[in-house]
């Protein structure tokens, strides 16, 4: 799919059904990743949040990709436990707004939808590239989307990789200081995730 495609509701609520699928199947992982650095319950949360996100968008079939976002965003709000539920939520939701009411958005309108819910989201946690969060992932993905989607779901993996060696800045693992040195931040890898699927329903 070129980058100068228009992308309609249709094309969002694809794009939240593969992110609640690769959540799905990559709860283990990202639960196993909490264990080491957080509460033991990441994976069990986005699945649960992407799967009520899914459930809203199809029970509410908002028409307009502003309105996916917006939907799943309060979703998630409301059904993801800990920190993740407001960050993931304001992120999503941060973006619809930004969209509007647009039947079609270009994706330079996307990359700056989501530009916008990245800064809420640093915002909202206060976290900045480098402190071993979502955002690790968030940016670099946001960056690469003017170049394609699978250049930006390299670019957000990279990013979650990148958070190995980095010592936690923010949010509970920052409590382990250096002994969160190592391993990898399991926000940054869900939030790889969304990008993941954005190129997958993209192709």
């Amino acid at each position: 799919m070129a980058v100068d495609t228009a992308l309609d509701g249709a094309f969002f609520v694809r794009w939240i059904s593969a992110a609640a699928g690769l959540v799905e199947r990559e709860a283990g992982r990202l639960t196993e990743l909490d264990s080491a650095i957080g509460d033991a319950d990441h994976g069990a949360n986005m699945q649960r949040g992407f799967t009520a996100a899914v459930k809203a968008v199809q029970t509410e079939a908002p028409a307009t990709p502003g309105g996916v976002l917006v939907t799943v965003g309060r979703q998630l709000i409301s059904s993801v436990g800990g920190a993740s539920g407001p960050l993931y939520g304001t992120l999503l939701r941060r973006a619809g707004k930004n969209l509007g009411v647009a039947p079609q958005v270009s994706v330079a309108e996307l990359q700056a939808g989501l530009a916008a819910g990245v800064e809420s989201v640093r915002t909202l946690g206060g976290a900045a590239p480098g402190d071993k969060t979502m955002v690790d992932a968030l940016v670099p993905g946001v960056e690469a989307l003017g170049t394609s989607f699978d250049a930006a779901a390299a670019a957000a993996e990279e990013g979650a990789r990148a958070t190995v060696p980095m010592l936690a800045k923010k949010g509970r693992a920052s409590y382990l200081g250096e002994r969160s040195i190592g391993h990898q931040d399991p926000g940054a890898t869900s939030s790889a995730l969304l990008f993941a699927a954005l190129a997958e329903v993209a192709r």
